[in-house]
């Protein structure tokens, strides 16, 4: 029961960052960045964007993280079919053809000061439709990890090559596999204790839209980032492969934007020194 899992989220939080440390990262959060509210558990809005093949990892996706005792997800209908912007208290989740820029997957946030105000999910079907990524398992792992990355949440592990730890937010060069710990393409008990340290405390507002009307709700940080890294602001992270980076975008007064990018195993040209 989601009460009880709640009930012992301090004792969860404690022996699993400690039976994690000697594989993954025990503090994998994205800075301190979160969602403002004013309770926990508190619900999320995902607007489904997505096309029909899409569907159903987004359903997943939104099954598996809700396991949180920390928070829920709701779908809702997307408001952001064209272009995927960003709609105020909720994250808006998209797939299209963006086209051989190099990337594969996106997950971006607007913040205020420490507080997620709404964020955007996309999946590249460029690179999806290619004999590389077209599987259910990379489909899953890219879009559960980019979700969650909405939530605050970063990566346990950064190394293509190692063995899977059985979490959608870690980076593998083939999700199905099982190296003893799972496949990679839902989240694990360790992205859990997580969340639940990240939400451990109240704020004294919120920033999560109670409406689930798909109007366009603006935001005073709004800004639309368009689909060129060349748009992104400055790559303030990149992992010692390059197959990933953050990027930071500074709107000024404490607002600014960030971007986890999902880079594909050849960019072609793009994202290049």
């Amino acid at each position: 029961m989601k009460y009880i899992h709640y009930l012992l989220a301090g004792l969860t939080v404690g022996l699993s960052l400690l039976g994690f440390a000697s594989f993954a990262n025990a503090n994998h959060a994205w800075g301190n960045y979160h969602w403002a509210r004013l309770s926990t558990p508190f619900t999320l809005k995902l607007g489904d964007n997505v096309s029909v093949v899409w569907g159903t990892y987004l359903a997943s996706a939104s099954t598996d993280w809700s396991t949180s005792s920390a928070l829920d997800t709701q779908i809702v209908a997307g408001a952001s079919k064209r272009n995927c912007g960003p709609i105020s208290g909720r994250v808006e989740v998209c797939n299209n053809r963006y086209g051989n820029n190099g990337w594969l997957g996106l997950a971006t946030i607007w913040a205020s000061g420490s507080h997620i105000t709404q964020g955007t999910v996309k999946m590249n079907d460029t690179y999806f439709a290619t004999a590389t990524y077209n599987s259910p398992a990379w489909r899953q792992m890219v879009l559960c990890q980019e979700v969650g990355h909405t939530f605050g949440l970063a990566h346990q592990d950064e190394n293509f090559s190692n063995s899977n730890l059985g979490t959608c937010m870690d980076y593998t060069n083939n999700p199905a596999r099982n190296d003893g710990l799972g496949n990679n393409v839902h989240p694990n008990a360790h992205d859990y204790s997580m969340l639940e340290a990240i939400y451990s405390h109240f704020d004294t507002s919120t920033t999560i839209s109670q409406s689930t009307s798909s109007t366009k709700g603006k935001s005073a940080n709004e800004e639309d980032l368009d689909n060129d890294p060349s748009q992104w602001g400055r790559e303030v992270d990149r992992s010692a492969d390059g197959k990933l980076s953050l990027f930071e975008k500074d709107l000024g007064n404490g607002k600014r934007i960030f971007r986890h990018v999902f880079w594909v195993e050849s960019r072609k040209g793009a994202h290049q020194e």
